[in-house]
């Protein structure tokens, strides 16, 4: 289960708060950590709603939720110590001094300066609301409603020059509700009432409620960043070894393909044989047998176990065979106690940190349904994602994959189409492909690569490569009516070129960095194929 970060808080009784120094936010305590929360009474959702944070209630239920970015803590030492936060921000708020007298309608277009708004009753929302910030990051809005707080459909409150949505905070004596579609920024507080957010609403902030329901429908609920809340960067990555150089392996079981297959880094076994793989297609060494090579793979790859084994999970996925349904993960070792599905798409944020490492312990197999994907976001690099699989691995037709797969103990399946951008290493089990793509996320280097250079009539180099591709003919008479042709992981042809010299450097600039294909024609016919790397 996740940590559950104490914040330390002054420790004057709510009573003795004066007034708070103006442009200062008031200290949420352990409350920070939380999306979704209630003093008393019952925590429900409606539909697919993606949430980033801890949901929680101190007495009452939490119901209907899927997989969160967070914890659902219900009736706990936590939910207790959050109830106190709560109680110490609402009177902090509350004991502001008023800057300025609103009346009962916010929006229609209006932009607002920091400061501390007080409407003397019920209030709302309606269309557009811009708070600026006028370039001070650290600005601070509070709005203090009299009674109840509304917005209509659609309405959304807009951040403008570095105002930073945990900087504003909204709170009612009354309950909140916000309309459908409503796109909200800050931590809104219901005193002694209910709260919710109808479907298609966006916040970036919190729903809290000192004594009332809180209920959310098909919508997307992050914390906010910024305010010195910490920069996430996920456990540390194991030492991958040799098994780095590697995208497919087994340590003990046949390795086989079928169909035109494309991989770029070593593949092979351990303990039987490496079958149906093409030279030309295989950017790496094919171990068709186990050697010294594939020796050390396996027991790095015990190694690898061993030490993601010792990684301690922070967040556990409650419903692992509903992974994906678009749920967004930012980096965090999680936890998953049963055999997972991987269905429609998983998305990995890493808030623009590039470094950020996402750990997923799967206590059971793993299988990607058809089509279904991993999305990168903000600086995710698949080299820093990392799959443990305490089972087999089914990738099934046309899905993407992400990060590196271990599986220990468990047979791998691979079909038609589908994409892997990492790699898959069983310690032992069978192993099949047919008709995909895989490639291992880093540049292994001279040790697990082999040069594709002197292994046709025709030598691309250097590979990877950066804005050029050198092209020497071996066989000084092809150079007569040759072209080259370059198509990308989708068979999409992105450059073409005639080839009239034994030697051409060709520009390959309108390229971006990845995979592509290439197929070399003398007289429209097929002379040479293979896999090409841009940096």
């Amino acid at each position: 289960m996740r940590k559950i970060k104490f914040f330390t808080l002054a420790t004057f009784p709510a009573l003795l708060i004066t007034n708070m120094i103006f442009g200062q936010a008031p200290n949420l305590g352990s409350a920070a950590d939380y999306v979704l929360y209630t003093s008393s009474g019952a925590v429900g959702n409606t539909g697919t709603t993606h949430i980033t944070g801890n949901v929680g209630t101190n007495v009452g239920a939490i119901s209907s939720f899927g997989n969160i970015d967070g914890d659902m803590n219900s009736a706990n030492a936590a939910t207790l110590l959050c109830s106190t936060d709560l109680l110490i921000a609402y009177n902090e708020l509350m004991g502001t001094t008023n800057t300025a007298a609103h009346g009962p309608v916010l929006g229609g277009g209006e932009t607002l300066s920091p400061g501390i708004y007080s409407l003397a009753a019920a209030g709302s929302i309606a269309g557009s609301l811009t708070l600026d910030a006028s370039g001070d990051s650290s600005a601070v809005f509070i709005f203090k409603i009299g009674g109840a707080f509304t917005s209509e459909a659609s309405s959304e409150v807009i951040l403008l020059n570095g105002t930073q949505a945990c900087n504003v905070f909204w709170v009612a004596e009354g309950a909140i509700a916000l309309a459908a579609s409503t796109t909200m920024s800050g931590t809104l507080i219901a005193h002694d009432a209910a709260i919710s957010m109808a479907s298609a609403g966006k916040l970036e902030g919190r729903l809290f409620s000192t004594t009332g329901a809180v209920a959310i429908e098909e919508s997307i609920a992050r914390l906010p960043f910024g305010c010195g809340a910490t920069i996430l960067t996920g456990p540390a990555a194991p030492d991958l070894g040799v098994t780095e150089c590697f995208a497919l392996f087994t340590g003990n079981g046949p390795l086989s393909n079928t169909g035109l297959t494309y991989v770029t880094g070593d593949v092979g076994t351990n303990m039987g044989t490496t079958s149906g793989f093409t030279d030309l297609n295989v950017l790496g060494t094919i171990h068709t047998s186990p050697d010294a090579y594939t020796a050390l793979c396996a027991s790095d790859l015990n190694n690898v176990v061993t030490s993601m084994t010792a990684i301690s999970s922070d967040i556990e996925l409650l419903f692992p065979a509903q992974l994906g349904n678009n749920l967004q993960l930012t980096p965090h070792a999680y936890f998953m106690n049963g055999a997972a599905t991987l269905t429609d798409t998983l998305f990995l944020n890493a808030q623009n940190n590039a470094s950020a490492v996402f750990y997923l312990f799967i206590d059971g197999a793993l299988t990607a349904t058809p089509n279904s994907k991993i999305l990168l976001m903000n600086g995710a690099q698949s080299k820093n994602v990392y799959w443990l699989v305490n089972g087999g691995v089914n990738l099934n037709d046309s899905s993407l994959m992400i990060g590196t797969i271990v599986s220990t103990n468990g047979a791998v399946d691979i079909y038609a189409g589908a994409y892997l951008d990492g790699r898959v290493l069983t310690t032992d089990g069978s192993f099949t492909t047919n008709v995909i793509t895989a490639v291992h996320p880093t540049n292994c280097g001279p040790v697990g690569i082999e040069s594709k250079e002197d292994k046709g009539l025709i030598n691309i180099y250097p590979n990877p490569f950066k804005s050029t591709i050198n092209i020497q003919f071996n066989n000084i008479y092809l150079a007569e009516n040759t072209q080259i042709s370059i198509y990308n992981v989708l068979g999409e042809l992105m450059l073409q070129e005639r080839l009239i010299k034994s030697f051409s450097v060709l520009n390959t600039g309108v390229l971006s960095p990845g995979m592509y294909f290439y197929a070399i024609t003398d007289n429209q016919n097929l002379i040479q194929t293979g896999q090409l790397m841009t940096e």
